[in-house]
């Protein structure tokens, strides 16, 4: 999950948490407020009312035609003893005037006369006009609550894109950058002094892995030149005592393993030469190099080295696929690609080579699927180690692919290896 996504997805939500809670306080307090208004003006009336019943003047009717409406009878001590002497409530009441059932707000209240009787007040008035208050405030309390939440959001993430720039313009040129390559210089002006160190930082590690690189490249490429004599003097020394008929066949077997090492050996230093000087852009010239003639070329010595295998072949040239880039580095990417083919498919297998103008396609039969993000690592090799392999073939292939711009791709499908080449 990114970082913005997952800022905004807490943030969104405490907002949303917050909001409520205050638009469920205010729409209370309003509440609250409309209430203690219809309360005043029914104990305004009531008090009215009151007056008059205890200076004997006569009362108004209890059906005035106004909205508060009232009825006045006498109670017992013992009720008035009992009660609360003023109440509110809401309740369902009659109302003569429109002859139907409506909501009310009512005061109760019991007062004594100078006679010392008890009598009880109702007054009660109805609150349509309450209802229909509390629907509009309640409507306009959502639209403000949705509005100045979008709002709020909106402001939050045109303020953390802009703040955070800085930081996506570096992941940026990191997830672009290569060691070895030509990169882009970053340009990243901040005026966070966080952001600003986060830049020198990075700056720091790529120098530092750029010298690490350099270094490991001229250590790889003056060990494997010094090695190529010695390891040359140690071949032919072994080829000449090979040759000594005094030799028993057990000595002879020994130093034929011998040889077999030392070859592989050798074959491994090449690679390694190789690839420093692919690294190194040392194979500068180039020409448009067509993979078809490859095929007529290579294909029949692999079938004859690797006939033992029982190994099916087909060929699919469906057109001619070119390319410009160094010949001797078409012809490493095409061989290395051809001899895994033949190396690690299975005893009885098959292996297809397909060529469009587009593309091509080398595929083996295989059971389980490599790892796509490793295949193309140096020295890696899944499973037991095939003779004639020494775990650099493919690491070849993406190398001379990196440097002559072009693609290389690995999947699984229908138990078969399939390393495609296509151009950028």
């Amino acid at each position: 999950m990114k970082l913005f996504h997952l800022v905004m997805g807490r943030m969104s939500l405490v907002l949303v948490l917050v909001l409520t809670a205050w638009a469920a306080l205010f729409y209370m307090a309003v509440m609250e407020e409309v209430n203690d208004e219809v309360d005043d003006s029914l104990e305004d009336y009531a008090e009215q009312l009151m007056i008059r019943a205890l200076a004997g003047e006569e009362m108004p009717s209890a059906n005035s035609g106004t909205n508060n409406q009232y009825y006045l009878c006498e109670v017992s001590e013992e009720y008035a003893r009992t009660n609360p002497h003023v109440s509110y409530y809401d309740e369902m009441v009659y109302i003569k005037k429109r002859n139907e059932t409506e909501p009310a707000r009512v005061l109760e209240s019991i007062f004594s006369t100078a006679e010392g009787k008890y009598m009880k007040l109702v007054v009660y008035m109805p609150t349509i006009e309450k209802m229909d208050l509390q629907r509009a405030i309640l409507g306009w309390m959502v639209f403000l609550y949705v509005t100045l939440l979008l709002v709020i959001l909106g402001v939050n993430v045109w303020i953390y894109r802009t703040n955070m720039k800085p930081l996506y313009v570096l992941l940026k040129w990191l997830e672009h950058y290569r060691l070895g390559r030509q990169n882009e210089e970053l340009v990243n002006d901040t005026r966070v002094t966080e952001f600003r160190q986060l830049n020198e930082a990075a700056l720091l590690s790529v120098r530092r892995s750029e010298q690490l690189y350099e270094q490991q490249k001229l250590f790889i490429g003056n060990a494997s030149h010094e090695m190529q004599t010695p390891l040359a003097i140690c071949r032919n020394r072994l080829e000449m005592l090979m040759e000594d008929d005094s030799l028993s066949e057990k000595q002879l077997g020994e130093l034929f393993k011998t040889h077999q090492t030392l070859e592989n050996l050798t074959r491994l230093n090449r690679s390694l030469l190789l690839l420093c000087k692919i690294d190194n852009g040392q194979f500068l010239d180039t020409q448009e190099v067509c993979f078809n003639d490859f095929l007529a070329k290579y294909l029949d010595d692999y079938k004859e080295v690797y006939a033992y295998r029982k190994v099916e072949v087909s060929v699919d040239e469906q057109g001619v696929f070119k390319a410009v880039m160094n010949e001797a580095l078409a012809s490493v990417l095409f061989t290395n690609l051809l001899k895994n083919a033949f190396v690690h498919t299975v005893e009885g297998g098959k292996v297809s080579v397909v060529l469009t103008g587009d593309c091509f396609l080398v595929a083996n039969s295989g059971t389980a699927p490599l790892d796509r993000e490793r295949v193309f690592e140096r020295f890696y090799q899944q499973g037991e180690k095939k003779e004639g392999s020494n775990g650099l073939g493919l690491a070849l292939v993406k190398s001379v692919c990196m440097s002559s711009h072009l693609q290389v791709s690995y999947d699984f499908s229908e138990g078969m290896h399939r390393f495609s080449v296509q151009k950028d």
